[in-house]
């Protein structure tokens, strides 16, 4: 049975409790505050006008998105591949979600708002690392915010060391390119891969 409308849904799942429609807020609150303030990793979900989906993680040291108010906050965007997937969506559709990860918590921290691309220097300059300042930044409007429970990172062990994979188990970044690119040099990729991440992470 293909679960297609509300009603369906509701045939299999039972009503969510009170709280879990309580718990959601419409501002940064000062425990979001302090949970963005912690955090190094968050995932940013955008669609483009057509409902295409995409999630990108971002990350950086604790605290890298910072909050401007309680309806308002700034991630930096560093530098990548120049694709702009996630920024190419937002011109066209300023719903966003993030998910912040805190390491060592299971809980985890939604927000949803609307976000608008913004390159204003003295906005950026509070994100500079080693004298580098972002060339944009995804200025967001809070619309809601509220704590995730644990159990989906409780049940994936995320955070135990037990359950690390030996690196060797998967291959590098250079040999799943090469085995998907027509005349790439899984070495050359790896190599130029390490530069950029001792080099250019900012």
């Amino acid at each position: 049975m293909s679960l297609a409308s509300y009603e369906k849904l509701r045939t299999v799942y039972k009503p969510p409790a009170p709280r879990a429609a309580q718990k959601v807020i419409d501002h940064l609150d000062v425990h979001c505050r302090n949970f963005i303030a912690l955090s190094p990793l968050c995932v940013l979900s955008t669609a483009d006008a057509d409902g295409q989906a995409d999630a990108s993680p971002r990350g950086d040291p604790p605290g890298f998105v910072r909050v401007l108010d309680k309806k308002t906050l700034l991630l930096p965007d560093r530098p990548g591949n120049n694709q702009v997937d996630s920024l190419q969506n937002i011109v066209q559709n300023r719903g966003v979600g993030l998910l912040f990860f805190v390491p060592g918590m299971n809980e985890t921290l939604r927000v949803k708002g609307k976000a608008e691309i913004v390159t204003d220097g003295e906005l950026l300059e509070a994100s500079e690392v080693g004298h580098r300042a972002p060339l944009s930044g995804l200025k967001v409007t809070v619309e809601e915010a509220f704590l995730h429970c644990g159990r989906s990172l409780i049940r994936s062990r995320l955070w135990d060391p037990d359950v690390r994979i030996d690196r060797s188990q998967y291959p590098t970044y250079g040999q799943v390119l090469a085995d998907q690119i027509a005349g790439a040099n899984a070495r050359e990729i790896d190599a130029s891969e390490d530069e950029a991440n001792r080099e250019r992470l900012w």
